[in-house]
Formats: structure tokens, C-alpha cells, sequence
């Protein structure tokens, strides 16, 4: 049974989408059946996976307003070992469309019974919000990574998204746990950088990963190639970053189920 990580933070611009692909990507390159599902309708995450959204037969949207299984709108992620549940435009009325469907919280939950068996792991990258489609993630997930970029504000809203996670596991949840915080856009020859990584490791402790995420050119660019880093740019510090990441989660898995 594959172990589902929502990737989420409400406030936009903090490596979100970067952090699913690219783990995404390097749980799949390490051998590990991966399922990245994109339930941002900016579709940022689809358009990151060489997954042109106007090739595609369908999307998350579909799957959450019960007009397909989520196996049929499935595809390669370009990645051996990944696949995507790409999202789409269409899938920013679904809050709105899914305001009277009864369970409507627990859409994603359901849609995943078919499918997670085949995964060793399935990611969801969640809208920058505390909205329905983000509660479906949380619903459904087995835990929640936090991607925190260290600038001015880092924690700012944190308050939010913790609260939204301890209404979900009372009502909705009650095994979804943290799975980690990871420090984004870190620089260290910036001293913010190192305030801001320090304030989140007083606050998290244990919870943050030792691996953080570098500022990196080819992190910024690979996206506009429809890549993951580790395709565009194999030796660049974001793909090791995040080969590194991985590494950890990988850790964390095993040590969970020993």
C-alpha cells in the first residue's frame, strides 16, 4: 500500500510545486513506483512533467466530480517508475461544484482505493489554500510535507495550516501526521537564511529536514523544459538536493514500517 504525502503550505511562492516534482521524480529514479497527483489548478506541477495539459484525456478535475476513476486519466510522468494525475484549469470550479456533494471531503480518499496498491508512493500537490481540494489532500493522505522558504515571513500563516491539519486528523483523519518541514530557497551567505532556518528548527525540531533546498538556477529553469531537475540538469545542487531529500524520506519510510 503506497504511503500518500500531501505537499503543502497556504502561502504561495515557497517551492511547493518544485518540491513535489522533484521528489517525485527522485523516489521514481531511486526505483520506487511513484504517483505524483496535481490537484492545483494552475496545473503547474502537469506542465513540470513533460504532461502538456492539451495531449491529455482527462484530469484530476474529472476524477474528483465522479466523472472518471482516477486509473483512467493516469499518464507517464516522462520518468520511468512515475506517473501523473494531472490537473487542469477546469478543476478551480470544482470547490464550488462539489459545495453539495455529500462526502465531499472524502472524493480524493475514495478515488485513491483503486489505484494506491500499485504505488510505492503517491505525492499531492496541493493549491496554495485551506480550501475543499486541499482537505481532500489532507483526507487522504498518510501525512503532510510543509515546504517553509527561508525569507522574511516564513512562518507567517504557518498558524493556519497547523490548525487546518489538527481539524482534519479530529474529524476527517485522525492517523494524518506531519511527515516533515523542509527549508526551502535557503542561502548561506545570507544570515536570514540562517535566522529563518533557525527559528523553524526551534519550532519543529525534529521534524525538519536535515536535507535543505539551495537557490539554484537550473531548479528555476527546469520547469520551463517540462523537466524535473534531475532530467535537466543531473549534476546541478538542486538535483542533489533533492536526491538527498528523497534519500531521507526513503529513511523515514523504512523506519516506519520496521
Amino acid at each position: 500500500m503506497g504511503r500518500v504525502i500531501a505537499v503543502a503550505n497556504q502561502k504561495g511562492g515557497v517551492g511547493k510545486t518544485t518540491t513535489a516534482v522533484n521528489l517525485s521524480a527522485c523516489l521514481a529514479n531511486d526505483g520506487n513506483r511513484t504517483l505524483l497527483i496535481d490537484l492545483d489548478p494552475q496545473a503547474n506541477a502537469t506542465s513540470g512533467c513533460e504532461a502538456g495539459v492539451d495531449i491529455l484525456d482527462g484530469s484530476v478535475y474529472e476524477v474528483l466530480l465522479g466523472h472518471a476513476p482516477l486509473e483512467a486519466v493516469i499518464c507517464s510522468a516522462g520518468i520511468d517508475s512515475l506517473d501523473l494525475a494531472p490537473s487542469h484549469i477546469s478543476l478551480a470550479g470544482a470547490e464550488v461544484e462539489m459545495a453539495a456533494v455529500l462526502g465531499r471531503e472524502k472524493r480524493l480518499t475514495e478515488a485513491l482505493v483503486t489505484v494506491r496498491a500499485e504505488y510505492d508512493y503517491v505525492l499531492v500537490d496541493c493549491p496554495p489554500s485551506l480550501g475543499l481540494l486541499t482537505v481532500n489532500a489532507l483526507t487522504a493522505a498518510d501525512s503532510v510535507l510543509i515546504p517553509v522558504q527561508c525569507e522574511y515571513y516564513a512562518l507567517e500563516g504557518l498558524s493556519k495550516l497547523l490548525n487546518s491539519i489538527q481539524l482534519v486528523q479530529r474529524y476527517l483523519n485522525p492517523t494524518l501526521e506531519i511527515e516533515g518541514v523542509l527549508l526551502t530557497m535557503y542561502d548561506e551567505r545570507l544570515q536570514l537564511s540562517k535566522r529563518v532556518a533557525a527559528e523553524v528548527k526551534s519550532y519543529f525540531h525534529d521534524k525538519v529536514y536535515e536535507t535543505e533546498i539551495r537557490r539554484n538556477v537550473s531548479l528555476a529553469a527546469a520547469p520551463s523544459f517540462g523537466q524535473p531537475v534531475i532530467l535537466y540538469e543531473p549534476r546541478s545542487t538542486g538535483a542533489d538536493n533533492y536526491r538527498r531529500l528523497a534519500g531521507e524520506v526513503g529513511h523515514s519510510q523504512e523506519a516506519a514500517v520496521a
